[in-house]
């Protein structure tokens, strides 16, 4: 008999996927045809790598992997960085509703950063109780084990962990893309930034062994990977909880040797850890992409201050000048928030300062929306009429100041990686720069995945039209 208790983590996930696909099996022979699975990813990079790995499982136990929810497993893997998000969730939860009742082996799972918190828990429990599976963001390695569980008990499976320690390698991952991939190299947060639910969560930080990160990338490679993305909430901190620290800085210059590997790109990178051992390594680098997501969120430091971002607007323009200095193709993009509780007219002006000496070649910029259960939500809120006013100023100044940038390579001849065919017209590809900057040009399915020379004949703001040379 097996002794599933003495086994290691890995090892157990895949006797649980074993044993799942018996159950899966059955349900096929029962359905008369194999069962589907529709996986639907809301948020961030973390999460869609999350469901890549919740994809990969699926697949290997027996599912069919489909688009449509109208299916016989379907998951939601949740985001919960704005109220708004959690509302989308419970409203599509009733058309969910409505397909079960006429599918009765129907099951329905809702995982990733929303279920963390103990109020959504119990609003499901008491108003979705045809929700099947409940897990977090700490286990989802357990996910074959919770299938085993929702196939062998009734009712509804609930299995949240506050928080965890581990990281369990080696479990299946089904890519989205054959070329490029993200791959986690740490996991949590520890800044507890005051308008965040981040390090509530996902929890506190804690890295991968560089081992691990090398020998799996060394893996896509081989399968036929040419751009990675290395993900973290701040990967400017990985490396500091482990056994024997990393930089990583240094993490990057062991990546850059895997032969074969064409493009290194990371996010996010928090302004109060980045290093000059990492600016000269980036320097340096002929792999690691000319683009560096560094968020500013304010241009006032009072308002910095009351975010807890743990630098002043001065220090962020100090970083910016010394990143151009040393790299002057870098282009830098960047996270910005208007109307965060207590911000003026003049603290708006600061950050549009900060915009036009930076001269970002995009950036994110969002209307402040109160988190419940931030310390920020608790503060006195801005005049939704002199948000708006503010926000329009700022987006202005953002799309003036990052035409200009982009547009600086009309005319030369850069590589690009072609990522697909474009959605709007089937005669063009798109592709993407080295600086993150799309660009469509004639081409066909055969380009997919390639680097190629383009030349950049016209800037249309955002994004390049060319030709490939």
């Amino acid at each position: 008999m097996t002794n599933v208790t003495q086994m290691n983590e890995t090892d157990r996930q895949y006797y649980f996927m074993e044993k799942a696909s018996g159950h899966v099996a059955k349900l096929g022979e029962e359905l008369g045809r194999k069962p589907t699975c529709c996986v639907t990813t809301f948020g961030c990079q973390m999460n869609a790598r999350d469901s890549e790995k919740l994809v990969g499982i699926l697949e290997k136990v027996g599912y069919e992997i489909i688009e449509d929810e109208n299916a016989d497993f379907v998951i939601y893997n949740t985001c919960t960085v704005r109220d708004n998000a959690n509302q989308r969730v419970y409203g599509r939860l009733g058309v969910l509703n409505g397909y079960k009742r006429k599918n009765p082996h129907m099951k329905i799972a809702l995982c990733g950063c929303m279920m963390q918190e103990p109020t959504v828990i119990e609003k499901i429990k008491n108003s979705y109780r045809f929700v099947d599976l409940i897990f977090g963001t700490h286990n989802i390695f357990k996910f074959a084990e919770l299938l085993c569980s929702l196939f062998e008990n009734e009712g509804m499976v609930i299995d949240i962990w506050k928080d965890t320690d581990k990281i369990v390698e080696d479990l299946p991952v089904e890519r989205k893309y054959s070329f490029k991939s993200g791959i986690n190299i740490m996991f949590g947060c520890n800044n507890f930034c005051s308008y965040c639910i981040v390090p509530y969560v996902r929890g506190r930080e804690r890295s991968r062994n560089p081992k691990d990160i090398i020998r799996e990338i060394e893996g896509l490679v081989a399968d036929g990977v040419v751009e990675i993305m290395l993900l973290g909430q701040n990967v400017n901190s990985y490396g500091k909880n482990l056994e024997e620290p990393i930089t990583f800085a240094q993490l990057l210059q062991d990546v850059e040797r895997i032969e074969g590997l064409e493009r290194i790109r990371f996010m996010t990178s928090h302004p109060k850890d980045l290093s000059d051992e990492l600016i000269e390594v980036m320097k340096h680098s002929k792999k690691i992409c000319r683009h560096l997501h560094l968020p500013l969120q304010s241009g006032s430091t009072k308002i910095l201050t009351a975010m807890n971002r743990r630098y002043t607007k001065e220090q962020y323009l100090e970083l910016a000048e010394k990143i151009r200095k040393e790299i002057p193709d870098m282009a830098i993009t960047t996270d910005i928030i208007v109307g965060f509780p207590g911000e003026t007219k003049e603290d708006v002006d600061e950050t549009i300062d900060v915009i036009r000496r930076v001269k970002y070649d995009n950036a994110f910029t969002f209307i402040y929306s109160k988190r419940t259960g931030t310390p920020a939500a608790a503060m006195e809120q801005v005049p939704e009429e002199l948000v708006k006013e503010q926000f329009d100023r700022v987006l202005k100044t953002v799309q003036e100041t990052a035409r200009e940038q982009v547009s600086r390579y009309q005319g030369q001849i850069c590589d690009v990686l072609v990522e697909e065919i474009n959605e709007n017209d089937s005669s063009l590809v798109t592709g993407r720069m080295s600086n993150n900057t799309l660009v469509h040009f004639p081409g066909d399915a055969s380009l997919v995945g390639k680097l190629v020379n383009v030349s950049l004949d016209e800037c249309h703001g955002f994004y390049y039209m060319g030709h490939m040379v």
